[in-house]
C-alpha cells in the first residue's frame, strides 16, 4: 500500500505560539535568540555566534531545498519575537514516521505557555492533519535535562544508539531514542493540553 502523505511547509499557530517556515529572514531573531551557549551544550554545532548561527540556517535550509527536512522558526505570538527553532527531519511520509529535532529555544522561554504550546502544535500536526503513525526524538544520552523533558511530554524510551554521532568536540554520542505514536498520542495531547493551562496564566503576567 502506498500512502500519499506530503509533508510540507506550513505554518501552525496557536494562542502563544507561531512556528513558520524558516527563512533567512529571520537570521537576525535567531541570532539574538540563540545567543547563550548553554542552549548548545549538546548540540553537534554552536549557534551562539553570528557565524555559527548562520551556518545552522544555511545547513537547514539546504535540507529543506533537498526535501529532506522542515525547519521551523518560533515566534512569541504577544511580542513577535522570534525565541527558537525545530525542524521535522528523519522524513519517512511512506512509513507514516518523522523526527521531531534541531529544536531549541531562549533560556527565558523554557518552562513557560511557549515552549509547551510549541510542542503541542508540531506533534498535533503531524498526527492530526499528516495522519502519522510515529513521531521521534533523539538527544545526547548524557543530556539529563532534555531526556528529563522528552519524558514528560509523554513519549516513551526506546533506547540508545551506541557511538551515533561525532560532536564538534570529536567526541562520540551516544543517541537516547523516544517515540510517540498515534494511538498514545490521544493521552500525550491532553497531557500538554493541560499542562498548557497550568501555563497561560502565567503567559498573560509576562
Amino acid at each position: 500500500m502506498t500512502m500519499d502523505v506530503r509533508i510540507e511547509p506550513v505554518v501552525l499557530q496557536g494562542r502563544h505560539v507561531r512556528l513558520e517556515p524558516l527563512s533567512r529572514d529571520h537570521l537576525a531573531g535567531l541570532t539574538a535568540a540563540g545567543r547563550s551557549a548553554r542552549i548548545w551544550r549538546w548540540m553537534p554545532i554552536d549557534g551562539s555566534t553570528p557565524e555559527g548561527m548562520i551556518g545552522l540556517v544555511d545547513a537547514a535550509l539546504a535540507a529543506l531545498a533537498a526535501g529532506t527536512e522542515i525547519p521551523f522558526v518560533t515566534i512569541e505570538q504577544a511580542t513577535g519575537r522570534v525565541v527558537g527553532s525545530s525542524r521535522y527531519l528523519a522524513l519517512a511520509p511512506a512509513h507514516l514516521r518523522l523526527e521531531i529535532g534541531w529544536t531549541w529555544i531562549d533560556p527565558e522561554m523554557q518552562r513557560t505557555a511557549v515552549n509547551t504550546e510549541a510542542k503541542l502544535l508540531g506533534l498535533g500536526h503531524a498526527f492530526d492533519t499528516l495522519g502519522l503513525r510515529r513521531v521521534e526524538f533523539k538527544t545526547d544520552a548524557l543530556n539529563e535535562q532534555s531526556r528529563t523533558a522528552i519524558l514528560g511530554i509523554g513519549a516513551q524510551f526506546e533506547g540508545i544508539f551506541r557511538k551515533h554521532m561525532v560532536m564538534a568536540s570529536g567526541r562520540a554520542r551516544d543517541s537516547a531514542y523516544y517515540s510517540v505514536i498515534d494511538t498514545e498520542w490521544p493521552d500525550v495531547r491532553a497531557h500538554l493540553q493541560a499542562r498548557l493551562a497550568r501555563h497561560a496564566p502565567q503567559e498573560g503576567s509576562r
